[in-house]
């Protein structure tokens, strides 16, 4: 999260004091409220989705443990074709030292707009302490898995196929992990077929010998006394556990050089091939320290490239409060760039990728630096909320302390979401105010989870909070243009087809996305790649390159379809990339 990372920004560092202001949000001009009509709203649905979800939080959250949890994950884990949810659940300090419990649930999707609680069936309520959620067949079955982050470990959930999971963390051999982990994500680094685990982890910490509120310089924020941590506490290393085949892991962290030595308090990590050289590489958010960006080497080994690409810190070099984490090819270069949020009176920053292994600070030219300044952000994502082929720009806010309502600091512990326009010219446009009256409810936001919940064509997001019930805000009105979506199975790659690149050609509009496990904060996507191609009707081609570095190109395809594609046999039936049809090698 952030903490003290932007205290110690502050206090220690006067560099950081250079910054600009954050400027107070200007009202709409006349102008720009007449065209908020052509802008689709964000509609707050939670109630008519029959969701009931409390996630459990301190009044005080008097411990840095409190304010960290909120994964929520989109997951087909019937494998009908509609994203199911999973919302992570942590009980606070005083709850865990009486031994009790908090429920993570997770939601069948019915079809029909509503959901239904199928925790208890499907066994998974009471993980860990969790944290968030990543999504991968570990195993190959068709099936997908769950991988939840705890304060103590990782907990890896198999699906069955029937509807239940099974803990299999000790058989995996993941039991071993009994870090503070936080955004775990699943990728092939090794095209060997089975998907691979990493696991960051923040702090070093001991229930039995916390901090106390207020007790150092690093436990205050603006003179008031606040919860310790991250700065001035232990961090804890990360680990990378290779995928045996068999069913099993085994920890590889130190021999791939990605086993953070430095114990920087990691938070999200994201693979995806950064140098777009064929070979899967690692980006990791680290919270008030420099990011990684581990380049593969294809041999097992990794090296870490952030600082000579230019992710590692800001503009300033300032290192950040580095939590949730987006990519996209927001400009249409080819490139996916990256988006992380941060901590209030920081902002969030947008790394250009220039291709070459080269990233820019373009935050403040890109304008979301300056609306982002106030707020503490957390889940983001890049989505194309009016379906018009260019990425926008979404992240959920809430701060740390619920002491910052106690003054007058600039920010407050509820705090709104920002969503911001693509303008087709690396601009971005602040849209917050316009799209409706959910977006501007005040909450404590934690994850941030994309998908087409609906099978309509439109993008849903799934907010997570940390306190009291989530938030699911359907896209509805603004401009009738058309879209493409498409979900791959593997053959030769893994099974879910994990960092499978695309790209769409319609016309001159030309795009591209990629299958991620984890990223946001906390939090799983849907692994369908959905697509706005605006008012073309048909996409002319669509360029597969697969993990295994096959390439496949797909031709004229009619646009608002749904399309399964399963590697080497391009365009087929749903039900051939589901596993009662499809056998692995």
């Amino acid at each position: 999260m952030v903490t003290a990372a932007c205290l110690c920004a502050m206090v220690f560092r006067p560099a950081w004091a250079q910054q600009p202001k954050p400027a107070a949000h200007p009202s709409p001009t006349p102008a720009q409220e007449e065209a908020s009509s052509d802008l689709p709203q964000l509609v707050d649905i939670t109630a008519k989705t029959g969701i009931h979800f409390d996630h459990l939080s301190s009044p005080e959250n008097r411990y840095i443990v409190e304010s960290m949890s909120g994964g929520v994950a989109l997951i087909d884990y019937d494998r009908d074709g509609w994203p199911d949810i999973f919302f992570t659940n942590a009980p606070d300090v005083n709850m865990s030292l009486a031994g009790k419990k908090a429920r993570s649930a997770l939601y069948h999707n019915n079809h029909d707009g509503t959901f239904t609680d199928v925790t208890d069936k499907a066994g998974v309520g009471y993980p860990c302490w969790a944290m968030g959620v990543a999504v991968g067949d570990y195993n190959n079955d068709g099936w997908p898995d769950l991988a939840v982050s705890c304060f103590g470990g990782v907990v890896l959930y198999r699906n069955n196929g029937d509807g239940t999971f099974t803990d299999v963390t000790k058989q995996s051999g993941l039991s071993s992990d009994a870090g503070w982990a936080t955004g775990v994500s699943f990728g092939d680094y090794d095209n060997d077929g089975f998907v691979d685990l990493f696991v960051p982890h923040y702090v070093d910490l001991n229930l039995n010998d916390l901090p106390v509120l207020g007790s150092k310089i690093t436990c205050t924020y603006h003179e008031i006394p606040v919860q310790c941590g991250p700065r001035g506490l232990p961090g804890s290393p990360d680990n990378l556990y290779h995928n045996n085949g068999n069913g099993t892991f085994t920890d590889v962290s130190k021999e791939a050089g990605v086993g953070d030595p430095q114990k920087y308090y990691g938070l999200t990590s994201v693979w995806s091939d950064y140098n777009e050289d064929g070979k899967l590489g690692l980006f990791v958010a680290n919270d008030g320290g420099p990011n990684y960006l581990y380049l593969n080497d294809g041999k097992g080994k990794f090296t870490n490239m952030a600082f000579q690409s230019g992710a590692a810190l800001n503009q300033d070099g300032v290192e950040q409060a580095n939590m949730g984490v987006a990519l996209g090819d927001y400009l249409h270069t080819g490139h996916m760039s990256i988006a992380i949020t941060h901590f209030s009176e920081e902002y969030t920053t947008l790394f250009r990728n220039d291709g070459h292994l080269t990233f820019t600070d373009v935050s403040y030219e890109a304008g979301i630096a300056t609306a982002t300044n106030p707020y503490v952000g957390w889940g983001d994502a890049f989505i194309d909320v009016d379906n018009d082929g260019w990425l926008d720009f979404v992240q959920v806010d809430g701060h740390v302390y619920p002491q910052v309502d106690s003054t007058d600091v600039g920010t407050r512990y509820r705090e709104p979401k920002l969503l911001f326009l693509n303008q087709h010219n690396g601009t971005f446009r602040n849209i917050s105010k316009l799209v409706g009256p959910a977006m501007q409810i005040p909450q404590v936001s934690r994850g941030l989870a994309v998908g087409d919940l609906f099978n309509d064509g439109h993008l849903e997001l799934v907010v997570e909070n940390l306190e009291g019930s989530p938030m699911i805000l359907r896209i509805e009105g603004g401009p009738k243009n058309h879209w493409i979506s498409f979900e791959f199975a593997g053959t030769k790659s893994n099974r879910l087809a994990l960092n499978t690149r695309v790209r769409v050609t319609a016309g001159d509009l030309v795009q591209i996305g990629e299958v991620l496990s984890g990223g946001s904060y906390l939090s799983q996507n849907d692994l369908r790649l959905h697509f706005g191609l605006g008012a073309h009707d048909t996409v002319d081609r669509v360029e597969i390159t697969w993990p295994s570095g096959e390439k496949e190109t797909l031709r004229n395809l009619p646009a608002d379809h749904f399309y399964s594609v399963l590697e080497g046999q391009g365009v087929v039936p749903a039900e051939k990339i589901r596993p009662a049809a499809m056998k692995h090698p």
